[in-house]
């Protein structure tokens, strides 16, 4: 298991921009950390301008030229958004076409079909997984409670017995699995291979949700009994449509970037060698930009075509795709910032000083930062981005795939009880018209277990790879 004994910073580490002693780097981290979450928390700011406040706090209390602050800010800000950037805005696009064109309906439709009483919670786990990879939580939450309730509903099921396991398959993919914003954003901060973090990441999210979702589901099914509210049930984006995208065809364009990125790991796992040309086209084909960027070029034929999207409304889907994500891009461009800030400062070579003489794993370190900075903020992305940065130093000695790890290993705690101060809570709590208790018994429970058993997983995965 990779552990914090590291002796040396990465040749590549940045002169720090202050002189600052340890004990100053540690209050400034504090302090810059605390600002975060006052604003967030207290005064409900933008985690945006939340974050931009904190990397200038940060800079002020570690007495660094405030010049050199806002240059470090600006060029993670920069970074970041050339690196992730481009990737969230594709994969949003990719999901509003499978949302409008009925996708996103055919394959649920396609398979509760096939789904009896028994199997009806494992339907629901794997609906919301397939969903999850190229949605946004708030995207695919909207997308599979109309689905949730009508179920529940007509088939006369516990809620929690259909809607937890659809809330752990879409969470667990939001929290581990790229292309979502966290998790990119955590792959660029510590460097990590994309590909061996997807492949990685999938086979930690499998397990996971089996337990969060459909087991648990079982015993929340006992601990809360509630109706599914009528006028919560929203209309399906295909009932507005002729005809929409069939079952086959739907899954291929949503794995496609999958199957790309994950052939290329594959590829350099087996080849390994730049000169050669098998390689050197799998490093093109499965960048994440161009597997990305083909899939949103496929599904405007095999979905936005086979819905009988005309090219105006092709168009317009795509605009409309993007305004929503401008505030997740800032947010994960201003984490970004917050980052370099921190490296600029000399954090890293604080952590790195400090590590020489523990024994403890820097995936569990990584965990426990992502853990407290999401009870304290409410946000999983804030608390992937800002774990990630403080992280980053010890990544640097570490392999490709406890690199990937680590990753998982925050993006894992990110996900950690979320409550009263995480948007996503509330969303629940609205929708399946639970009270604040109920809500803490259910969703918020199936959050920590997501947290502690992925973690775990990710634990028993260092020790054989």
């Amino acid at each position: 298991m990779t552990s914090l004994s590291v002796e040396t910073l990465a040749a590549d580490t940045v002169d720090p921009i202050t002189s600052a002693g340890h004990a100053q780097l540690g209050i400034a981290v504090l302090v810059g950390i605390a600002v975060i979450v006052l604003l967030i928390t207290k005064f409900k700011l933008h985690a945006f301008l939340s974050l931009t406040f904190g990397s200038l706090a940060l800079g002020a209390v570690a007495g660094a030229p405030l010049d050199k602050v806002i240059a470090s800010f600006t060029t993670g800000l920069g970074k970041t958004v050339a690196g992730v950037g481009v990737l969230i805005a594709l994969g949003a696009i990719l999901g509003k076409l499978l949302a409008d064109s009925g996708g996103a309906d055919e394959i649920v439709d396609t398979i509760l079909a096939k789904a009896n009483n028994r199997t009806m919670p494992w339907a629901m786990a794997l609906i919301a997984g397939i969903i999850g990879l190229p949605l946004f939580f708030e995207v695919g939450m909207v997308l599979m409670i109309p689905v949730v309730l009508l179920v529940a509903k007509r088939g006369n099921y516990s809620l929690m017995r259909i809607g937890i396991p659809a809330l752990a398959g879409l969470s667990v993919m939001h929290g581990l699995v790229p292309p979502h914003p966290g998790p990119l954003a955590a792959i660029d901060s510590v460097k990590a291979n994309l590909g061996v973090t997807l492949a990685l990441g999938v086979l930690v999210a499998l397990p996971t949700v089996v337990i969060a979702g459909p087991l648990f589901s079982r015993i929340a099914a006992r601990w809360v009994d509630v109706t599914p509210p009528d006028r919560l049930i929203p209309a399906r984006p295909s009932e507005e449509l002729e005809r929409r995208p069939g079952f086959g065809v739907t899954v291929a364009t949503v794995l496609l970037p999958v199957v790309l990125m994950l052939g290329k790991a594959l590829v350099d796992i087996v080849v390994d060698d730049p000169a050669d040309g098998v390689q050197r086209v799998a490093d093109v084909v499965g960048s994440p930009l161009i597997a990305l960027l083909a899939a949103v070029i496929v599904g405007m034929f095999t979905l936005g075509r086979a819905a009988g999207f005309t090219k105006d409304r092709l168009a317009s889907t795509v605009e409309t795709s993007l305004a929503p994500i401008a505030g997740i891009l800032l947010i994960v461009a201003a984490g970004g910032g917050f980052k370099e800030t921190l490296i600029d400062i000399g954090v890293g070579d604080m952590i790195m000083d400090f590590s020489k003489d523990w024994n403890v794993s820097a995936l569990l370190l990584g965990w426990l930062i992502a853990v407290g900075i999401r009870l304290a903020t409410g946000s999983a992305t804030v608390a992937t981005i800002s774990a990630a940065g403080l992280m980053a130093p010890l990544a640097a000695d570490m392999s490709t795939t406890h690199t990937a790890l680590l990753v998982l290993a925050i993006g894992a705690g990110s996900l950690f009880f979320s409550h009263v101060n995480d948007a996503g809570f509330w969303l629940v709590k609205e929708y399946f018209g639970m009270s604040v208790g109920q809500t803490v018994r259910t969703w918020s429970v199936m959050e920590t277990i997501i947290s502690v058993v992925s973690l775990g997983f990710v634990l028993l995965l260092s020790l054989v790879i």
